[in-house]
């Protein structure tokens, strides 16, 4: 339904009643409103006149992001780049996933991987619940995810490390390639590893 609306509202002052209204607040209290926004397309997010027609021109936040991003175009707001065709500036880059078996002990493998310069940054993601068999049981864990952005040359040495500072038996590394970004984040990712 909302997605309806909003390919439908134009510049008209009727979607701005329905959207205002209390029975479609009541159903979509800010979900519908948000999905307007967001299908845009954050590259939107500027004094086009895109922006200023629909759906977005009668949500209250609007002015907001027009101070926020409105004084640079799409082009020039986030430069990104795919890693297939890349620049001298940056390498091909991964994210890594490593869960651990509480906050302490990714506190602790967080640390020693960027301080071994193995990653350029570690997010923990706390309050995650695995489901796995081990053993022929199936098992219900707490853990912490980590999410590690670090080269995919460096790979091996990760494993190998997070190997040999990991309680688990088997602990999880998986890695997904980074097809592409902001040029500026995936320089600082090469500039913070070792080569």
């Amino acid at each position: 339904m909302v997605s309806t609306l909003c390919s439908r509202a134009t510049a008209t002052s009727s979607f701005s009643t329905l959207l205002s209204s209390s029975t479609l607040r009541r159903r979509l209290p800010l979900v519908g409103a948000a999905f307007c926004v967001l299908s845009f397309g954050l590259s939107n997010l500027c004094l086009s006149s895109s922006l200023k027609t629909g759906c977005a021109q009668s949500l209250p936040f609007v002015p907001l992001l027009r101070s926020k991003f409105g004084g640079e175009s799409p082009a020039k707001s986030v430069r990104t780049i795919k890693m297939e065709g890349s620049s001298g500036n940056t390498v091909p880059s991964i994210v890594v996933y490593v869960t651990v078996p509480n906050k302490e002990a990714g506190k602790k493998l967080a640390e020693s991987i960027v301080r071994e310069k193995l990653a350029a940054c570690v997010n923990r993601v706390p309050g995650i619940e695995s489901v796995y068999e081990w053993k022929g049981e199936i098992q219900t864990d707490s853990e912490e995810l980590l999410i590690i952005k670090t080269r995919q040359s460096l790979l091996e040495a990760l494993t190998e490390h997070v190997k040999a500072n990991h309680e688990y038996e088997v602990p999880e590394v998986i890695s997904l390639p980074i097809t592409g970004g902001n040029l500026q984040y995936l320089e600082w990712i090469k500039n913070s590893t070792r080569d």
